[in-house]
């Protein structure tokens, strides 16, 4: 065994810092981008918004920003360094005609300038008017729970009942069965099992009625006593929920000795409860879907825009640079921030060019689609993109991830572009998305007292030319969130 040096040569990709940059950028949903942005903007101070600027300035900028060459961004810096080099030596001369003092003396003394058309702090509303987050479950219960007359123990037993509930408003302890989870928490409260469970009785009575129960079963139970239904109503719910679920009313009508039309009202009232109490609770902000891209048609085509509204426009800032040039201690530190910043600026706009590059694209492919509707989109895997724009599919993969284009047609994600192809006889692929949508419309059409069976939506569909195997109805009826046949029939 010896040591020595050998020198080889081999070609490999280096992910470089700025590689990778550019990378997660890509993928980035317009909101998350817009948060990287302005937190960018808040430690790297060379960056600055084109909004802040003037309005020639900004002019230039964007001007400069419609080039499609490749030193668009540096000729563009360049023109602003310019401007903003005069303007910080104009800046700085009359600075030193400004007797600051006298000015901020006087600026104490003058009374606020008083608001057009505005009103006073005074006449303002106050906080809590203007406050639009609504009241959760638990703070909802607490209230109530509060105005209780329950002892110190009871009080911290409905505590714990009211830390355990799901989103949907009942009481689950992860991993515990549901016989076992009023005794552990009556333990932990240091409680009696038995004052336990009318502590908890009390709360499931509580508004809003039903909540706090264990299973499906015992919170419609507590509804339907609270509402004084009669007797045949509880039976069913205690002992015939799976057969009212499965729509099974004849051997509910058997085992209850009843007439079937009896089971019908029962179902039909027990139909009328609230099987998720909580939901009416649910605190989660609604998110809302801010498109990447507008697609809008012009006369007999289609333009592709980006959507730049609430994205900050990024500059160089001037400041920095006539400071990098007038201070040598200062130019290392400015310009590793200068190298960043440019180098961000690049990225969001490559990111904006392929997006709306990859639009395009799309727009071309699936122009039946945009003329004609959902009936008309065309089988297209990424491949198919990746081979036009001359890009990688990966790439293709980020571009369309958690990007959305408004269309005539509506908002839609890129990925809801590409879809599998389903053979048909005798005529071109049609793509998943529009049998699904046939699916959607058959059952929408069907007899609600006689639907279809998957078979029968099988053959529906073979009548225009669509081969699919039952198994494949049966799936993508459940990602439309259609239910089977049996549990469609309406008796009443």
């Amino acid at each position: 065994m010896e040591i020595k040096q050998q020198l080889r040569q081999s070609q490999q990709l280096v992910m470089t810092p700025q590689l990778q940059q550019a990378i997660k950028l890509l993928q980035m949903s317009r909101m998350d981008l817009v948060e990287l942005v302005r937190d960018e903007m808040l430690e790297n101070p060379v960056l600055e918004d084109q909004a802040d600027m003037g309005e020639p300035a900004a002019q230039r900028i964007e001007a400069a920003g419609q080039g499609e060459a490749a030193n668009t961004i540096e000729r563009a810096i360049e023109a602003d360094e310019r401007a903003s080099e005069a303007s910080v030596k104009s800046d700085e001369k009359k600075t030193d005609e400004i007797d600051w003092e006298r000015y901020l003396e006087n600026h104490a003394m003058q009374a606020p300038i008083p608001s057009a058309g505005r009103m006073s702090d005074e006449e303002m509303p106050g906080v809590e008017a203007t406050l639009t987050k609504g009241e959760d479950l638990g703070e909802h219960l607490f209230w109530q729970i509060r105005l209780s007359d329950l002892s110190d123990e009871e009080l911290t037993f409905a505590a714990l009942v009211v830390g355990n509930l799901d989103e949907k408003g009942y009481l689950k302890l992860e991993d515990v069965p549901l016989e076992e989870i009023v005794p552990r928490l009556a333990e932990e409260a240091g409680l009696d099992p038995e004052d336990a469970e009318e502590v908890l009785k009390i709360i499931q009575r509580m508004d809003p009625v039903g909540v706090a129960a264990r299973d499906l079963r015992e919170c419609l139970l507590v509804q339907a006593e609270h509402a004084g239904m009669d007797e045949l109503v509880l039976s069913v719910i205690r002992d015939h929920l799976p057969n009212l679920e499965r729509k099974n009313f004849g051997a509910v009508a058997r085992d209850l000795k009843v007439g079937i039309e009896e089971v019908y009202d029962v179902a039909q009232a027990i139909g009328e409860l609230e099987p998720r109490p909580g939901r009416d609770y649910v605190t989660e902000e609604p998110r809302y879907i801010v498109p990447d891209v507008y697609v809008q048609r012009m006369g007999e085509g289609y333009y592709v825009q980006a959507n730049d509204d609430g994205m900050p426009r990024l500059k160089i800032s001037g400041f920095y640079r006539a400071a990098m040039q007038g201070d040598p201690k200062a130019k290392e530190y400015i310009q590793g921030k200068l190298r960043s910043a440019q180098w961000l600026i690049r990225s969001i706009d490559q990111r904006r060019k392929t997006i709306v590059r990859v639009t395009e694209c799309i727009v071309e492919k699936q122009r039946e689609f945009f003329d004609h509707g959902i009936e008309h989109l065309k089988p297209m895997i990424l491949r198919d993109v990746a081979e036009t724009v001359g890009m990688h599919e990966s790439t293709i993969s980020r571009v369309t991830s958690n990007k959305y284009v408004a269309t005539p047609r509506g908002v839609f994600e890129l990925k809801y572009f590409f879809n599998s192809a389903i053979r048909r006889d005798n005529a071109d692929d049609i793509a998943s998305e529009s049998v699904k949508q046939a699916i959607k419309k058959i059952i929408a059409e069907e007899n609600p007292r006689d639907p279809h069976s998957d078979q029968k939506i099988v053959e529906i569909l073979a009548q225009d030319g669509v081969v699919i195997a039952r198994r494949t109805v049966a799936k993508y009826r459940e990602m439309i969130g259609a239910l089977s046949s049996s549990k469609r029939k309406k008796y009443y």
